[in-house]
């Protein structure tokens, strides 16, 4: 397995990897606030690698004999001009994908993943990383504590 930066020719297993995650978010989802839209598959990859190309970040896979086993990607967050007002404003890279198909989980892939992300981060100046993790995804957010991330704020809903 090798980790690369993102390749068109890989388009489509990308797709598939941010449905398969969505799927699992759906499934887990206690509120039934999440699906998965009939454009979901044609267009999320898309966007989310715009993000990426829009604010500075990367996207890496995990590739084996020519298919995707995972991916993350990560974007550098960009501040506005009143951010300073409370806030200390350093330099931050955020995570805003990770999957590792149910396939072959727990083999390292998503830790060699992270340590991708994160030399990239250091590289560019980064002080912090940021990764938004769903409430009920257990799994994530066991693996995100495993490699030292802390929670700063929690999201709060209620149905009225």
């Amino acid at each position: 397995m090798q980790i690369i930066e993102y390749e068109g020719k890989y388009l489509e297993d990308v797709r598939n990897l941010l449905v398969e995650l969505e799927e699992y978010i759906v499934e887990i989802d206690k509120d039934q606030l999440d699906h998965v839209h009939p454009e979901y598959h044609e267009k999320m990859a898309l966007l989310d690698l715009e993000e990426v190309n829009n604010n500075n970040g990367k996207c890496f896979l995990a590739v084996e004999n020519n298919k995707v086993l995972g991916l993350i990607m990560g974007t550098i967050i960009k501040f506005s001009e009143y951010d300073y007002l409370d806030y200390k404003c350093p330099k931050e890279g955020k995570i805003t994908e990770l999957i590792v198909t149910s396939k072959t989980r727990s083999n390292g892939i998503g830790q060699s993943l992270i340590d991708k992300m994160e030399n990239y981060f250091k590289s560019v100046g980064c002080e912090y990383i940021l990764v938004d993790v769903f409430a009920y995804n257990e799994n994530g957010i066991n693996f995100y504590t495993k490699q030292d991330y802390h929670s700063r704020m929690h999201t709060m809903i209620k149905e009225l």
